[in-house]
């Protein structure tokens, strides 16, 4: 029997062991086996380790979309979560290159998949609240949401916690500098039942403005008048 004789739910089963790339490469070979590839039943759970990912032409977001993951654990990461006012013209050519990729995809997902259930983002330090917002308004059956050093994220994420997600019952968000514990309050009076996570979020170090941060030529000369 050939591969193309199979039923559909056959196929979708074979299909469910290959990763990404997998999946993409098989469904070149035929109309058939692409069709099966475009089946949003196929793509339940996405997983992606790379804003470069997330332009590949191999996966399909569609209503079956449950659980969504952007985890990008890379020295760049270092790179986005420096102030922008203070990146160098070179580490911002390195930001410019992907800064507004995770934005867009979130944008996408808000069109396309209204039963996600889960979104998990760690490391993508251009996301802002706005993008995470628009998630909370289009997925209204979102139980789960978990960040973890998503520098941007502010306590006006917090809020539209308390406004918008009827149907979360987990929130994370870890190793995020600019939340404070007064947003945390909010979220702890204003939903209760929210299994609440904020490691190290409310301890860090906040975002200033440029004119709060002595410049290195400054700080240089108050060490000779100090020494002198």
């Amino acid at each position: 029997m050939l591969i193309t004789e199979l039923n559909r739910e056959c196929l979708l089963h074979l299909f469910s062991f290959l990763d990404k790339d997998g999946r993409r490469s098989l469904s070149l070979t035929c109309r058939g086996l692409r069709e099966v590839f475009l089946d949003p039943a196929l793509w339940p759970l996405l997983r992606f380790h790379a804003p470069c990912e997330l332009q590949r032409n191999n996966y399909v977001l569609g209503p079956a979309l449950r659980h969504l993951s952007v985890c990008w654990h890379s020295s760049r990461v270092k790179v986005c979560n420096i102030e922008d006012w203070a990146k160098t013209p070179f580490q911002k050519d390195i930001c410019r290159k992907h800064e507004g990729v995770v934005s867009a995809f979130l944008a996408r997902v808000c069109k396309r998949c209204p039963n996600l259930l889960s979104l998990t983002l760690s490391g993508c330090g251009h996301i802002e609240d706005q993008d995470v917002v628009l998630v909370l308004q289009s997925c209204r059956r979102l139980r789960s949401l978990r960040l973890e050093n998503c520098v941007r994220i502010t306590d006006s994420l917090l809020h539209a916690v308390v406004a918008h997600g009827d149907s979360l019952a987990a929130v994370q968000v870890d190793f995020c500098r600019n939340v404070t514990q007064s947003g945390l309050q909010v979220v702890r009076a204003g939903r209760p039942g929210v299994r609440l996570s904020a490691e190290r979020s409310a301890g860090m170090i906040p975002d200033g403005r440029p004119q709060d941060k002595p410049q290195p030529l400054r700080r240089a000369l108050q060490k000779v008048l100090l020494f002198s």
